[in-house]
Order: structure tokens, then C-alpha cells, then sequence
């Protein structure tokens, strides 16, 4: 009778140290999953800071073009004031499909393609561009890990008890923006 003591007090210690071994890494996870989007933060403010300069010098080229620079400006705004993960995830999207719509617009402009602080803008925000997909790689596999250390059991019991819940990947909805740009003379 005595063992079974043993080997009772012997289960409830493995589990206690099971159990704060998966607190451990849940937490650990979601903080991977929180610095990987901050990271991503920081390059899409860069994008915002950027944008308005070259919202800028393309209506200098292009005054007719009201309408696609009004709707860069107007989800530029949106991106920057969403504060929610899932409403800047949503933003972006938008800020994507209008960002190509601008270029498109600089290709039927030759005097704009030619201007020098256009041609630098523009490399700076392909270099922005370039980081914040490197950005949303490491956000969506940080992510990805994250949902399934939740999702398996018996994880999933500890994250149903200690309140962790799935996080949003950064996907393209838009179907329109998965097409490549047309630009026509």
C-alpha cells in the first residue's frame, strides 16, 4: 500500500512538471510569435514614413491621377491606425494592392520614371518591401509553430486552461493582388 502512495505522489509530480514545462514553452512561443510581429512593425512604419514622399513626387508627374493617389493616402492611413494584429494584417493587404497600382501609374509617366528622387524612393521602398516579406516569412513560421503547439494534445488542454489562443497568419486575401500587375503604353 505504501508504493502506491509513491507511485501516486510520483504521477502528480510529473504531470505538475509537465505542466509547467508547457506553460513554459506556450508562453515562450507566443512571445516568438509577439517580437516576430513587432519586427514586421517596424518595417511596414518605414513604408508609411516613406509613401507620403512618394505620393509626392508623382503628383508633380501624374495631376490627374487623383483617384490611385487618394487611395494609396487613404490605406496608407488605415495601415497606420489599425491596432489590432488582425487589423493590420488586413490594412497590409489593402496597402499591397495599392502600392503596385502606383508603380503601374509611374510606368505611363517616362519624365517620372527618369526623376531621380522618384528612382530613389522607389528603390527604398523595394528595399522596405523586401524586408517586410522576410518579415512576414519568420511572423507566419513563428506563427505556424505557435497554432500547432496549441493545437496538439494534449498541449491544447494547457492552452485551453491558461487562455492561449490560435494567432492569425499573414496571408494575401485579395485575390486581385496575387495577379501581377498589367501595365500598358
Amino acid at each position: 500500500m505504501e508504493y502506491i502512495g509513491y507511485i501516486l505522489l510520483g504521477l502528480v509530480i510529473l504531470i505538475v512538471f509537465y505542466a509547467v514545462g508547457g506553460y513554459n514553452t506556450l508562453v515562450s512561443l507566443r512571445n516568438q510569435v509577439e517580437e516576430a510581429f513587432s519586427t514586421m512593425d517596424v518595417y511596414l512604419t518605414k513604408r508609411y514614413d516613406l509613401i507620403p514622399n512618394l505620393v509626392e513626387t508623382v503628383k508633380g508627374y501624374a495631376k490627374h491621377e487623383k483617384e490611385t493617389l487618394e487611395a494609396v493616402i487613404s490605406a496608407r492611413n488605415k495601415a497606420v491606425n489599425a491596432t489590432t494584429m488582425e487589423g493590420k494584417i488586413e490594412a497590409e493587404n489593402a496597402m499591397s494592392g495599392v502600392i503596385g497600382r502606383l508603380f503601374a501609374l509611374a510606368e505611363a509617366y517616362p519624365d517620372l520614371k527618369a526623376n531621380t528622387n522618384f528612382l530613389d524612393l522607389q528603390n527604398q521602398l523595394k528595399s522596405i518591401e523586401d524586408d517586410i516579406a522576410n518579415a512576414r516569412k519568420y511572423f507566419n513560421g513563428v506563427t505556424r509553430q505557435y497554432n500547432t503547439k496549441i493545437e496538439v494534445f494534449p498541449m491544447n488542454i494547457l492552452a485551453g486552461i491558461f487562455g492561449f489562443t490560435k494567432k492569425p497568419l499573414f496571408v494575401v486575401a485579395d485575390e486581385q493582388q496575387r495577379q501581377n500587375v498589367k501595365v500598358s503604353f
